[in-house]
């Protein structure tokens, strides 16, 4: 059971609902280790110690940091504090504004913020404070949900991104930013078909889109609440798929893809 309140967009493991978002999200974990790895392979000076530094800000409630934690050594800041599962891990959690992070200047090897820029109205302080973190050959690792297949209906999403878009933000405080995508099976993508059908058939019901104008504590509560209905519909009807990390393959960053997966080099 989760120690952070359920809201329908921060994940939790142990909930099979989920467990497509989950794999989702884990093939951006996967795609860190990989950078950690290959940092550590060209910097063989640093393997009598722990390996690449590896930082993650907005680490929720911790899962994904605690996966990492199994094979490098990582820090990860959130101003919520990652469920009891998660703190049995390696991992170091600090909770902290990442706004104002208590840190030195190139500190990591590797900066990773997953699914965070979204929720940002104004992400400037943010982009300095991975720019900041990050090593003169250091990489960071941003992503966040393609705009151009988003069902729009995330109440915490502030602001949702282009490739092109994403790239120009965070291409402020780096020289080289290239953003990818990640996709999704055949399965997978039959799974999503089905259960955007279903959101968008809930939104029919208020073409005014009166629920918008509720009180935000409401909104977050409806949100909540048809997240379960909608993938429990969807768990009913065709059911979810028995998928892996392996099921969202990275590649171009092209309209279909599910997540824009930004690879940043050289801050300035």
């Amino acid at each position: 059971m989760s120690d952070l309140t359920f809201t329908g967009e921060r994940l939790h493991t142990g909930n099979e609902l989920f467990s497509v978002d989950l794999a989702r999200h884990d093939a951006a974990y996967q795609v860190a280790l990989s950078f950690a790895q290959a940092h550590a392979q060209a910097h063989p000076q640093v393997q009598a110690g722990p390996g690449a530094r590896v930082i993650e800000l907005g680490s929720g409630a911790g899962y994904g940091a605690a996966s990492l934690a199994e094979t490098l050594d990582i820090v990860a800041i959130d101003r919520v504090p990652p469920d009891s599962s998660s703190r049995q891990s390696p991992c170091q959690f600090v909770r902290g504004d990442l706004n104002r992070i208590p840190l030195a200047r190139g500190s990591f090897d590797l900066v990773v913020s997953f699914q965070v820029i979204e929720h940002l109205e104004d992400p400037t302080n943010y982009v300095d404070a991975i720019a900041d973190l990050v090593d003169s050959d250091g990489t960071a690792l941003v992503t966040t949900p393609n705009l151009l297949m988003s069902d729009g209906v995330n109440p915490y999403h502030v602001h949702e991104y282009r490739a092109d878009e994403l790239a120009e933000c965070l291409g402020r405080r780096f020289e080289r930013v290239e953003v990818q995508g990640i996709g999704a099976s055949e399965e997978v993508k039959t799974y999503m078909r089905e259960r955007s059908a279903r959101i968008a058939r809930i939104m029919k019901l208020d073409p005014l889109g009166l629920h918008k104008r509720l009180p935000q504590s409401w909104i977050e509560w409806l949100f909540a609440s048809f997240a379960l209905l909608v993938r429990s519909q969807t768990q009913r009807g065709p059911g979810a798929p028995d998928v892996s990390w392996r099921d969202f393959p990275v590649g171009p960053a092209d309209d279909d893809c599910l997540d824009l997966l930004a690879i940043c080099r050289r801050p300035r």
